[in-house]
C-alpha cells in the first residue's frame, strides 16, 4: 500500500524532500502557512520590479545536479557561474576589490597592502582543501542516531585537524594573513553562515575552498526565485498538492504515533508520514510543546543574525557596481562584536546590495535597476523595537550613494524593507532569526536538533536547523538525508 507523507513547510528543504519521496513512488502532499512557495527563498514583486528576497546566490551546484539526478528530471533553472563572485570596499578607501576566482588576478589587488598574498592565498586554500577533503563526505553528508555515534565519526577524520577544533575562523585566517584588508575579505564568507568570523568554527574556512577553487559561486537567470518555480512545476507532474495560507498550530497523537495536525481552521491533516519543514527547533516548541525546545530554552541558544532587508526600485542604471557587492567599514572587529547584541540604533551598518537586474533585465522595467539590500542586525532577543527601521534604512542608502559617487535617492521609486519581526512573523523564524540556529561546535552534527523526532517515530524534519545545517546546498543535502531516514521506515 502507497505510504501518504505530508510536508510541513514549501521551504526548498520541503519541495525537494516532496519531489524525492514522490519520484520514490510515495503520495505526497504539501502545506505552506504562506500564499506562495519558497520559504526565505522567495521573490518579490512590486512596482514592476521583481527582487530576490532571500538567498541572491548559490554554491555547490553539484548537489542540485545530483537532485535533479535522484529525480530523474532535468534541472529546471538555469545558471551561470559568477566571476567576480562579488565586489568588496571599505569605508577607509576608494578602492573595491573584485573576488575574481583567479588567484593570480585576485593577488594583483593586493600587492600594497599584502605583496606576497598569491602565496598565502594557495597555502590557505590548500589547508581548506584538506579539510573540505577529509569532513565533508565522512561527516556533514551522514545521518546520527546518537552523540556517541557522532563522536565515533569524528574520529574516522584525519588527526591532524584536531587544532582547528580550538580556533575560530578569525585566528585560522590570522595565520596566513597579515593586512586587515585581506584578512577581512576572506572572513566574510563566515557571515553567509549568519554568524561573524569571531563566532565561528576555524573548521568552516574550508568554503574559502567552496569559493575559489573547488565549484564557486553561480547567479540564477531569471533570479533565485526560478529555482522554486522550477521544482514546483516537477511536483505538478507528479501530482504533488500544496495546499497555501495554512498554518499548523495543534496535533494529535497516540501513543509514539503522531495522528494528525491541526490548522489554524481546525482542519485534521492527517498522514502515515510527516515531514515538517518548519524550523526545526521552534516548531518542538511551538507546537509540540518540549521543555527541551521552550522559548526560555530557545533563547538561550545560539542564533544566526537578524536580517534587515531593503529592496529598492530605481529609475536609472548603476553601470558602475557589480551584481554582487558588499561594503565595510573601519571598525571589523569591533563591529562584529557587537551587532549581534546592540539594543539601540545601528550605527554606521554594514550591508551587501545584490543589484538583479545587472545580468537579469527582465527584473526590472527598461533603463531601471531591482537592488537589494541586507544587513546583519541584533536578533529581537536583543533589539526589540524597530521603530528607527526607517532611519536605519536610510543611512544605509546615504552610504550606499556615498560610496558608488551617485545620489539614488531622487531615483527610488519603489522601496519596501523587512525588519526582524516581518521575517519572524511571516516565516516563523525564532526572534527573527535569518538563517536559523547557528553552527558553534555544540550545535553540529549530532548536537544540533534531529531530523527524526524524539516522540514520535513517523515524524521526521529537514531545513536549516536540523542537520547538516543551513544553506541552499546544505538544505538539499539535508533532503537526501531524511529520505533516507524515511526509507529505512519504509524497510522495517
Amino acid at each position: 500500500m502507497t505510504k501518504k507523507v505530508l510536508v510541513v513547510g514549501a521551504g526548498i528543504g520541503g519541495l525537494a524532500t516532496a519531489l524525492r519521496l514522490a519520484k520514490r513512488g510515495y503520495q505526497v502532499e504539501i502545506i505552506e502557512k504562506n500564499s506562495q512557495a519558497g520559504g526565505r527563498l522567495n521573490q518579490l514583486k512590486k512596482d514592476g520590479f521583481t527582487f530576490d528576497m532571500g538567498p541572491s546566490f548559490f554554491s555547490m551546484s553539484y548537489e542540485f545536479k545530483e537532485f535533479a539526478h535522484d529525480c530523474n528530471i532535468e534541472l529546471p533553472f538555469k545558471y551561470v557561474e559568477l566571476d567576480p563572485l562579488y565586489t568588496v570596499n571599505f569605508s577607509r578607501s576608494p578602492k573595491t576589490y573584485k573576488l575574481y576566482k583567479d588567484i593570480h588576478k585576485l593577488a594583483e589587488q593586493f600587492k600594497d597592502v599584502e605583496p606576497d598574498f598569491e602565496i598565502k592565498m594557495r597555502r590557505y586554500l590548500k589547508s581548506g582543501k584538506a579539510l573540505f577533503d577529509d569532513t565533508v563526505d565522512i561527516v556533514i553528508k551522514e545521518n546520527y542516531n546518537s552523540v556517541f555515534s557522532y563522536l565515533l565519526t569524528l574520529m574516522k577524520v584525519n588527526p591532524i585537524h584536531l587544532p582547528i577544533l580550538f580556533r575560530n575562523f578569525w585566528q585560522q585566517v590570522c595565520r596566513y594573513f597579515s593586512s586587515d584588508d585581506a584578512r577581512e575579505i576572506i572572513s566574510l564568507v563566515a557571515f553567509f553562515l549568519g554568524r561573524t568570523p569571531f563566532d565561528t568554527p576555524a573548521v568552516y574556512t574550508l568554503l574559502s575552498y567552496t569559493e575559489f577553487q573547488h565549484d564557486g559561486y553561480y547567479n540564477v537567470e531569471g533570479g533565485m526565485y526560478k529555482i522554486v518555480e522550477g521544482i514546483v512545476e516537477e511536483l505538478q507532474k507528479a501530482n504533488v498538492k500544496i495546499t497555501y495560507n495554512t498554518e499548523i498550530v495543534d496535533y494529535l497523537s497516540s501513543g509514539k504515533k503522531l495522528d494528525a495536525l491541526v490548522d489554524q481552521n481546525g482542519v485534521k491533516w492527517q498522514s502515515d508520514i510527516i515531514v515538517v519543514n518548519s524550523d526545526a527547533a521552534s516548531f518542538r516548541g511551538k507546537i509540540f510543546k518540549r521543555p527541551r525546545f521552550s522559548e526560555a530554552k530557545l533563547d538561550k541558544m545560539e542564533w544566526t543574525m537578524g536580517p534587515l532587508t531593503i529592496y529598492i526600485g530605481l529609475k536609472c542604471k548603476l553601470p558602475q557596481v557589480e551584481h554582487h557587492n558588499y561594503y565595510l567599514g573601519n571598525n571589523f572587529k569591533d563591529y562584529a562584536n557587537k551587532i549581534f547584541q546592540s539594543t539601540g540604533t545601528i550605527q554606521k551598518p554594514y550591508y551587501y546590495v545584490n543589484v538583479l537586474s545587472r545580468n537579469n533585465p527582465d527584473c526590472a522595467p527598461e533603463g531601471c535597476e531591482s537592488l537589494f539590500f541586507v544587513c546583519p542586525v541584533p536578533d529581537l532577543r536583543f533589539k526589540k523595537n524597530w521603530d528607527d527601521k526607517d532611519e536605519i534604512v536610510d543611512s544605509i542608502i546615504a552610504d550606499f550613494s556615498a560610496r558608488i559617487g551617485q545620489d539614488i535617492v531622487p531615483e527610488i521609486i519603489s522601496r519596501t524593507s523587512y525588519s526582524p519581526i516581518d521575517w519572524q512573523n511571516q516565516f516563523n523564524l525564532h526572534r527573527g532569526s535569518g538563517l536559523g540556529l547557528s553552527h558553534k561546535m555544540m550545535q553540529i552534527g549530532a548536537f544540533r536538533p534531529t531530523n527524526f523526532d524524539e516522540v514520535y517515530k513517523n515524524v521526521f524534519y529537514v531545513g536549516a536547523s536540523t542537520v547538516p545545517g543551513t544553506g541552499l546546498p546544505i538544505t538539499m543535502i539535508s533532503s537526501k538525508l531524511v529520505v533516507k531516514r524515511i526509507e529505512k521506515m519504509k524497510i522495517s
